[in-house]
């Protein structure tokens, strides 16, 4: 059992160093275009989520929120990183919150075989949701008028604005998360049987 937990312990760090370095390289985490950065970090919330259950999902989950506030300060990649992804309420409370919900829909499913896979997906689509959309509603709340000025249109057109960034990094995020997720997760417990029990 000690031998477990020491176990579970090192692949939470080993995925919670990963989160960091995607956090902090272009490319391995992120895709700058600019305006916005299309995730592919979530991935790495979600499988930990997925195979270390809801709790570390959302430890992960916080280590790449700290990430996202410690890049906006010191590299920003887009014209709104310091402004929004220095607020530890947008940084992190959404990339909490994915782990944790991916992680519970996730045991929902988890000791039925037959929907095992369907559950890792469903996970994955949900949590991918849950970051787009917890992060574009806080933007919107709380930085309308810099948003507007960002990408210039009125604060009025804004929500046209932000339902476009849904769709044009929204549902990619959604489609790489629900692919690549549950391909690495069943990967690692299949090699790690005693994680998903």
């Amino acid at each position: 059992m000690n031998r477990n937990n020491a176990y579970r312990i090192s692949i939470l760090g080993i995925l919670s160093a990963i989160i960091f370095i995607q956090t902090m390289v272009p490319f391995l985490g992120f895709l700058p275009t600019g305006f916005v950065n299309i995730t592919i970090i979530h991935i790495t919330v979600i499988v930990a989520a997925i195979v270390l259950g809801p709790i570390d999902g959302g430890i992960v989950g916080l280590v790449w929120g700290i990430g996202t506030i410690i890049r906006a300060w010191t590299s920003p990649t887009s014209i709104i990183d310091t402004t929004v992804f220095t607020n530890p309420f947008v940084a992190i409370i959404p990339r909490i919150l994915v782990g944790l919900i991916a992680g519970y829909i996730y045991l929902i499913f988890k000791n039925n075989g037959k929907h095992k896979i369907f559950g890792m997906g469903l996970a994955s689509a949900v949590g991918s949701l849950t970051n787009t959309v917890l992060v574009l509603v806080l933007m919107r709340l709380m930085y309308a008028s810099t948003l507007a000025s960002a990408y210039g249109t009125q604060v009025s057109s804004l929500n046209a604005v932000l339902l476009g960034i849904v769709g044009v990094n929204g549902i990619p995020e959604l489609i790489a998360a629900v692919i690549i997720a549950p391909a690495i997760s069943v990967a690692i417990l299949k090699s790690n049987k005693f994680l998903d029990k």
